[in-house]
């Protein structure tokens, strides 16, 4: 394995991360910056939406608001994202085919989980390149049925 190789697939980790953090958070904007400028994000049966802005307000209607779950049911909202079986199906300098699984514990426990199927590809200058997600298929696989999330 080449260092470049090394070097993307811990950017690409790094960005897998920065999704999801940031999702859990509801820091939005911050999660779509884990995207290309004009990245797509794609649910399994839906249209795909392209470009940051679009991402954001997308996935801002799709997810109950922390203060909306807490004044409901009155237990504190916790989102808790985690990312396993990182799997680099094609590796190239110029792009990269990445596959892992996701699993999902609200304050109802297990929510939902599934898996996503990414591309990335590198942006910016060789000093300071970030590899950003072009395109991301989000499938998910199962859902509780009292989900805060999915469904």
């Amino acid at each position: 394995m080449e260092l470049w190789e090394l070097s993307a697939r811990e950017h690409i980790r790094d960005t897998l991360a920065r999704y999801n953090w940031s999702g859990d958070a509801m820091r939005l904007p911050e999660l779509a910056s884990s995207f290309c400028t004009d990245g797509e994000l794609e649910l399994r049966g839906g249209t795909p939406v392209r470009g940051r802005e679009a991402i954001v307000e997308f996935l801002g209607g799709a997810v109950a608001s922390p203060n909306a779950v807490a004044e409901e049911s009155g237990v504190r909202r916790i989102v808790r994202h985690s990312v396993t079986n990182i799997r680099f199906t094609e590796m190239t300098p110029e792009r990269a085919e990445v596959a892992c699984y996701f699993t999902v514990v609200t304050e109802i426990g297990l929510d939902h989980y599934g898996r996503y199927r990414d591309v990335f590809v590198p942006v910016g200058s060789p000093e300071d390149t970030e590899w950003l997600i072009r395109h991301r298929f989000v499938s998910t696989d199962w859902h509780a049925p009292n989900s805060t999330m999915a469904g």
